[in-house]
Order: structure tokens, then sequence, then C-alpha cells
């Protein structure tokens, strides 16, 4: 068995920079939601000394010397690009597991048979980079534990030309060695000082453990990263990701929100975004929850918190059914007087859209003519990009997310194309 882990190299600034090649080599970052602190930053961004997830405030004095490029973080392109790697990996692998937005596993069973693996991986790299123009790096290896290990070098060491191979026991043994073990996959802040504190520092030192005391000391987690580090495949291959549990729409708003009209829009966006993330993986939520909340570390200001739920009848994903709901909570604990930063719409009890418990003694949701409706509408705006709203959602939106460093959605949208003069 051999998997590959294919990462791609900062991947929000590999994105921005993807459309502006005069940013290569130079520090760019990208922000969190309303431009809050920094969420990615290129390695010459480091090299500045700038950290991960610091306030952006502390960080201005560089852009305003034009020592810094900075972006807000564009979801529509993150997304768009992520897909297009994704796509070139399933062309090139029998299995691909999606993991996250930027890196995806590969299952290569058969694979090695016929293939020499470090030139598989220089052909995953090159062909993403050809195809989508983003750098990636690849880990392979027997296990996911030790991909995920392999990536990290891929990155961490340049002479490896960007692709680690694992499959060799003695290239594993010397990575092992000189990998510090809050490197390793799965291993978190609290676990770190617990096995520091038995003299794990390293990847072989949790290797070289027993397996049977790390499950009765930590968990059977723990005892199958023992086993994955040793060459055993513990982790199974999953093409399928697991669906999900609840959906959450939550922004911090772009300033404080001090009137029930700008909150009633902010939850309706929220409501609508929901029940279009809910319709996109077929699923009906049956479970609709609301929160409000003012600054937390604000000095001076009066503190308010609140949230409330329901119940409904009947599973549902009609964007009318939920933001109607989610607004009637909303006026059961709004109150007047409070300064509001932030808002958000949960959903959960979800069920497959095909497959449902429905009440016999209550009016059903999630009717064929309803389901049509609102597929129609996601066509709608996702060929016209957003063109539909409901009214209630606000035409101004004055409380949306700061984006003052936004790019262009250049793949996603006609009129954000980019634009090259021909002299």
């Amino acid at each position: 068995m051999s998997y590959a882990l294919v990462d791609c190299n900062c991947f929000y600034v590999s994105c921005e920079r993807l459309f502006r090649p005069d940013l290569k080599h130079k520090p760019v970052v990208v922000l969190s939601n309303n431009d809050g602190c920094v969420v990615a930053r290129s390695p010459e961004a480091k090299a500045l000394g700038i950290k991960m997830a610091i306030p952006f405030f502390q960080v201005r004095e560089y852009v305003e010397r034009g020592e810094l490029y900075v972006f807000s973080s564009n979801y529509a392109l993150y997304a768009d690009l992520s897909a297009r790697v994704m796509n070139v990996l399933e062309m090139l692998a029998p299995q691909v597991e999606v993991y996250s937005i930027d890196e995806a596993f590969l299952n290569l069973e058969g694979v090695a048979a016929v293939t020499d693996m470090n030139s598989l991986g220089q052909q995953l790299k090159n062909e993403v980079y050809n195809w989508v123009g983003i750098p990636v790096g690849v880990g392979i290896a027997p296990t996911k534990t030790l991909a995920k290990l392999a990536n990290y070098a891929a990155k961490h060491y340049p002479k490896t030309g960007g692709v680690v191979d694992l499959t060799d026991l003695r290239w594993q043994q010397r990575l092992l060695q000189k990998t510090p073990v809050a490197e390793v996959w799965g291993i978190g802040r609290r676990n770190l000082e617990k096995l520091k504190a038995e003299n794990i520092h390293t990847a072989a030192d949790l290797a070289a453990s027993d397996p049977e005391t790390m499950r009765r000391r930590y968990s059977v987690v723990m005892e199958r990263t023992v086993l994955e580090l040793r060459g055993i495949s513990c982790f199974a291959f999953d093409e399928q990701p697991q669906p999900k549990q609840q959906v959450l729409c939550s922004r911090t708003f772009s300033s404080r929100i001090t009137q029930l009209q700008p909150l009633q829009e902010a939850i309706r966006e929220y409501a609508v975004r929901a029940a279009e993330k809910l319709r996109a993986e077929k699923r009906l939520a049956r479970h609709i929850s609301i929160y409000i909340r003012t600054n937390p570390n604000a000095a001076f200001e009066v503190k308010y918190s609140n949230a409330i739920s329901t119940r409904l009848p009947s599973p549902t994903n009609d964007s009318r059914i939920i933001m109607k709901v989610a607004v009637q909570l909303l006026q059961k604990i709004y109150r007047d007087g409070f300064r509001y930063m932030k808002a958000g719409v949960v959903l959960n009890d979800l069920q497959p859209e095909d497959n449902y418990q429905a009440d016999m003694f209550a009016p059903d949701l999630c009717s064929p003519k309803a389901l049509q409706l609102m597929r129609t509408l996601d066509q709608i705006n996702q060929r016209f990009q957003g063109s539909l709203n409901f009214a209630g959602q606000g035409m101004e939106q004055n409380w949306a997310m700061k984006r003052q460093y936004l790019s262009p959605r250049y793949t996603t949208d006609w009129a954000e194309l980019k634009r090259v003069q021909c002299r």
C-alpha cells in the first residue's frame, strides 16, 4: 500500500500570486474575515518576522512603507482553484480523498508496481503547476501519517525538489529521527507537553513507544499513530467525505449593529447561505439555532450574549422557511441598547434529502415544488453570481464583512476577468 499527500504551498498566497506575477518573491499576506489578522504568509513575509494570526494593525506599517503586500480573503477564488487542483489529481491517481481546501490524499495501490514513486511525485507536482499554476509539495509513504511527514519534509528541505518518497525504510528512519514530534499528524498542543514529559521529542521516539501503553495513556488514535509511524496502515482511505453533522454560517460585522433591522438582515443573509450549503450536499435540517453577541473584550461596553433554538415539525432546506424561523428566534432574544458584534445561524439534525423521517401529523416542509424552486434559485445564482436574493437580506448590507484589500474573482466572474493589454 502506498499513499501520496499533495499539499499546495502557501495556498491562499499562491492563488493571489497566480494573477499577480509581479509579486513573485515579494512579501505577501492574506487576512482573515474583516481583515482582522494574518492567516497566510509567503516565505518572504515569514522572513520579515510576521507571525501567523498576528492582528493586521500590528503589521500595517510594513504596508504603508511598501514592504508588504496584503489581500483580503477571496473565498470564491480559492474554492475555484482548489477544485481545479483536485480535478488534475483525479486525472492522475486511481483514488483521491480531498482532505482540505489545499490538500488531498492519493491512493497509489497498484501504481507502485509499475511506476517509480519519485518520478510519479514529480509528475503530480509538475502537472498541477502546468495546468493550474499552483505549486505543491508531494509526500509518498506506506501510511497516511508517514505521507504527511514526507510532505512536511518536501516543503521544509529545498534539496528534495518538493517530493519526498518514504517507501524506502532507510529514508523513513532518517526523517523520523530528525523530525520534532510536534510535526507528527494529529499531535495536539496538550498531548505535546505530556509526550515531552515522557522524553518523547522526535517522531522516532514516538514510533519506538509501546502502542498499547500509548492507547491507555492517551487514546486509540495515539496508538494508531504509533503504528502508522512504523509503516502499518491504520487510517482508512475514504473517497467520500463524511457528511457534516451541522451547517454553520457566522460572521463578525464590519461595524457594530445597534438596531434590530440590520441585525435581522444579517440573520436572514446567514440563514440563506446556510440553506444553500445544505442543498449543495443534498441534506435537510430539522433543528435551527441562532446566536448574537457583543464584543466580549470591550472594556467600556455592556456585554450581552444569547442563543436560542427550535425543532421544526419536519426537516427542510428551503431558504424561505429557515430564514423566517431564524428571524422569529432573533426577535425572542434581541435586546435594545447593545452594540452587537457578531451573529450566526446553525443548522443541526441533518438528514438526506431523499431519505428522511417525516411527521405524519405535521405539514411536510420539503415538498417537490419547494425543492424545485430552490434548485432553480441555486442554478441562477451559480450562473450569474448571486444575482437573486430575498428582499429581507438587505440591499446595502453596511454590516457586511470588511474586505478592503479584496482581489477580483478572476476565475468565477466574467466582469472580473484579468485584462491583458496588447501593444
